[in-house]
């Protein structure tokens, strides 16, 4: 086994393609389209290669859109464990303008999921020996059709019963519930931070009180707020709170920062040398660096090794 396991119960096959100008009732001539496997926990598995370390990403698989992201996962190195599933794994579709630069992202709901086959990957961690155990399982994005909201919930349970250190990216009631229980680390974005304690939007003033009362209710031991350009806010016990500025650089596309910032962030908690504001200043560091990436392309280990060392040089600029 290894140490770092991401789970993804929706992954998806994405496709992403050119065109002049997205008009309606028009017919739009397209690039050949390029193929990437997706879905949360898959990408941050991906981005975890691409920084040069390893993890296992266990995922749903059907149909023949199941197969061909198995094949790309295959190329890119990835260590994964594709559970079978019955219906077709789904496809998402982005459409880049390039006479205005916009993106158009069509995500789909995913395959209406079983019962018996979503119980696959708790039956499997559960089956897995102690001393072979994972030390980290990061739960990563949405859930599909047929899925119950408390599936986070019950992976946080499991963690809390045996041990490993479980870290939650997702939102709505699977995001609530996980919470409820309490896990590892949790990373919403502003609105999932808001949701937390039941509030449709939090003001500046008052996110760092939010912030204490999340820890102190026991929903997490590490919480990472994403606040998109400016950076992230970052709040433990141990080292109360500090915010992390990202520094200024041309951007392409944000898709895939999300996941970057994860992967960045388990690889150093797994490597034990870094404290908690480096390890989410070395998160920042890959968010970054993804959306320096055009289309869905996420973090390249030299840029964001670049951005670390520029933001560890400047860490009197970016903490506020």
């Amino acid at each position: 086994m290894h140490d770092i396991l991401t789970i993804t119960l929706n992954p998806a096959l994405d496709k992403s393609t050119y065109t002049n100008r997205v008009q309606p009732e028009r017919k739009i001539r397209c690039s050949t389209p390029y193929y990437e496997p997706g879905g949360g926990g898959i990408n941050v598995s991906r981005a975890i290669k691409k920084l040069g370390g390893n993890s296992c990403a266990w995922f749903l698989s059907g149909g023949p859109s199941g197969e061909k992201l198995c094949s790309l996962l295959k190329e890119e190195g990835i260590n994964f464990k594709a559970m079978k599933a019955k219906n077709w794994t789904r496809e998402n579709l982005m459409v880049m303008e390039e006479n205005t630069g916009n993106q158009f992202r069509f995500g789909m709901p995913g395959p209406e999921t079983s019962e018996e086959e979503w119980k696959q990957c708790l039956e499997k961690l559960e089956e897995i020996p102690n001393k072979e155990l994972p030390k980290y399982v990061v739960a990563s994005g949405s859930l599909p059709p047929g899925v119950p909201d408390d599936f986070y919930l019950q992976l946080a349970q499991m963690a809390n019963r045996r041990g490993f250190r479980l870290i939650v990216d997702t939102s709505g009631d699977a995001l609530l519930k996980a919470a409820g229980e309490g896990v590892y680390l949790l990373k919403p974005n502003q609105n999932e931070f808001a949701a937390l304690v039941g509030k449709e939007e939090v003001s500046a003033l008052e996110q760092e009180q939010i912030a204490v009362q999340i820890l102190e209710e026991g929903k997490c031991k590490v919480l990472v707020v994403s606040l998109g350009p400016r950076g992230a806010m970052v709040a433990s016990k141990e080292a109360g709170i500090s915010y992390i500025m990202t520094p200024p650089v041309k951007q392409k596309s944000a898709v895939g920062a999300g996941d970057s910032m994860v992967g960045a962030m388990v690889m150093s908690l797994l490597k034990g040398n870094m404290n908690i504001d480096e390890v989410v200043r070395y998160g920042v560091a890959a968010g970054t660096a993804a959306t320096m990436t055009p289309g869905s392309e996420l973090c390249k280990k030299e840029d964001t090794e670049k951005i670390y060392q520029w933001l560890l040089e400047h860490r009197e600029l970016t903490n506020i």
